[in-house]
């Protein structure tokens, strides 16, 4: 994929993380600030299931192992909205501080995602 947008993607998920986590430890619970970033990290995700249907078809298919993309693609599609309704159930402090876990285990993912598709050999 574009290094640019891995950049991009790496940043907003370790600016929602930090956020979420600073907010989780100071006491706050669940607020609309700490939902929203989530929801830019979902929609930057989103973005990338559409470049990696569309990237091979214009001529860049990944150099790794296709599966192995796939699996960390959907499993990072899938954590953001989990730990916002699971944030949004419980309203703990601590859920907060789980939505940033999630952000910061979503930029680890969108590194090797990256890797997968650009730099791995298969």
């Amino acid at each position: 994929m574009i290094l640019w947008f891995t950049i991009v993607q790496i940043a907003a998920a370790c600016a929602a993380g930090l956020l979420c986590t600073v907010l989780g430890l100071a006491g706050r619970r669940p607020s609309d600030l700490s939902v929203g970033t989530q929801a830019v990290v979902l929609l930057l995700l989103i973005a990338q299931v559409v470049m990696a249907i569309v990237a091979p078809l214009v001529g860049n298919p990944p150099t790794g192992d296709l599966l192995e993309y796939w699996v960390y693609l959907v499993s990072a599609v899938l954590i953001p909205p989990a730990a916002v309704l699971w944030a949004l159930i419980e309203r703990g402090r601590w859920s907060t501080v789980a939505m940033g876990v999630a952000s910061f285990a979503i930029a680890v993912m969108v590194w090797r995602m990256h890797v997968i598709w650009t730099i791995q050999a298969a």
